[in-house]
């Protein structure tokens, strides 16, 4: 018997089908490089955009806006700007954000627990593969034809 209209998740759940894009959404954000170290960084404190730039290595100021503002839309983050002069803008977790943050922290310790098996891995596939470039196919040589 199927399912109407619903997928089944890994965990063998049904989703109702119009629910998946969304789901999808939610995932590809959090899934996001910037996001998962912005949801660290901001589990321990609010903190300033120049803060948060420095603690992050490699990313730009621009990414570092468009990440905290999908965040923030999503309702993960929270922007909040004092009126003083200069004004100064902090950041933090909302409570939504919090819940997140120990998925997002098992995973990255699952990732530093593993790096060298994955290290491993990497260099095993990489010594397998063998660039086109090296080797150049034959002219004389049809291949995927046969007589």
């Amino acid at each position: 018997m199927r399912p109407s209209k619903a997928d089944v998740t890994a965990a063998g759940r049904h989703l109702p089908s119009e629910e998946c894009p969304k789901i999808s959404q939610v995932l590809a954000r959090i899934g996001e490089k910037w996001s998962v170290l912005i949801i660290i960084m901001l589990a321990e404190t609010p903190r300033r955009f120049s803060e948060l730039k420095r603690a992050i290595g490699g990313i730009s100021q621009r990414m570092l806006t468009l990440s905290l503002r999908g965040l923030e839309r999503d309702g993960l983050v929270k922007r909040t700007v004092f009126p003083v002069v200069p004004p100064r803008v902090e950041y933090e977790l909302t409570p939504l954000g919090r819940s997140l943050h120990a998925p997002v922290r098992a995973l990255g310790d699952w990732a530093r627990g593993h790096l060298a098996e994955i290290d491993a891995a990497r260099e095993a596939f990489d010594g397998k593969q063998t660039p086109a470039a090296e080797n150049p196919p034959n002219p004389g040589e049809r291949r995927g034809f046969s007589r």
